[in-house]
């Protein structure tokens, strides 16, 4: 059995070799790749910063409240929203929390720029969604920690990394959901477009896409969601935000300050929930 057994184990398959050789060679010849794509994202980044920055933590909390009545018509959830950024303004984490709001934000942008094409994509090409099915697994499964090492290679450290990795975990959501939205719309509804002489063009854009856009706005909830859960992973590579002092209290073995900074985390994922759903009861 020995024998046997060495059979498999002699000669190692060169996962880890083949990986490592793939990343040194990129960062050597693709590194204006990657360094127009760090440039890119640190605008994005620098942006949704300054937008979010610019307004008295006050008037924010106002601009807020508003956004959510436009979205939901509730005065309930407002209720929350508006208390919910006055404790955290409370709680001395307005910075911090606008800085997560901005990872957030970001990656939202890249994931729905980049996710509904490729989900209506797959939609139209069901060979193309059979090959990516096991990438958009792999993706999703793949430890958090696994993607920090080539962001850092390729990107350094910042918020930069953090939202490239930020972006590859959270991307399978909104093209999963966008290919499922369009794949689901009513056979009846694209043969009578049809019939009516309507062309590919106009055939996504008013049926398939209206018809698909209560999942695509599921897909972009799950976006927001995952990336905000990825914000403490982020601060692993030097990302701003409320995970750096969940990362401080790790390290120190803080229970106040983990607790607080977690705290804060969970209120600002129900208030993005709540303002975000669509298509379920707010009462």
């Amino acid at each position: 059995m020995d024998q046997l057994t060495s059979i498999f184990t002699d000669w190692k398959i060169p996962v880890g070799k083949t990986a490592k050789t793939i990343f040194d060679w990129l960062n050597a010849h693709a590194s204006v790749v990657f360094n127009t794509i760090s440039k890119i994202m640190e605008s994005l980044i620098g942006g949704i910063l300054w937008l979010l920055e610019l307004p008295h933590p006050l008037i924010f909390t106002v601009i807020a409240v508003v956004l959510t009545w436009a979205l939901q018509r509730n005065w309930k959830v407002c209720l929350l929203i508006g208390l919910g950024f006055l404790f955290i303004l409370n709680q001395g984490y307005w910075d911090e929390t606008m800085q997560s709001l901005t990872l957030v934000l970001s990656a939202c942008v890249v994931c729905m720029v980049v996710g509904v094409p490729i989900g209506i994509a797959a939609a139209h090409r069901p060979t193309l969604y059979a090959w990516m099915r096991p990438v958009l697994d792999l993706m999703q499964t793949l430890p958090t920690f696994v993607y920090l090492i080539p962001a850092i290679v390729f990107f350094g450290i910042g918020m930069v990394p953090g939202l490239i990795a930020t972006v590859i975990f959270v991307l399978p959501a909104p093209v999963r959901l966008t290919y499922l939205g369009i794949s689901s719309t009513p056979p009846a509804l694209v043969e009578a477009a049809k019939s009516f002489g309507a062309t590919p063009r106009q055939l996504l854009w008013k049926v398939e896409l209206p018809s698909a856009m209560p999942q695509i706005m599921a897909g972009m909830n799950q976006t927001i969601m995952l990336s905000l859960s990825m914000v403490v992973i982020a601060a692993l590579v030097g990302a701003s935000g409320l995970g750096v002092p969940v990362v401080r209290a790790l390290n120190s073995v803080n229970t106040a300050l983990g607790f607080e900074s977690g705290f804060i985390i969970v209120v600002v994922a129900i208030m993005l929930d709540r303002m975000l759903r669509v298509g379920k009861n707010n009462d």
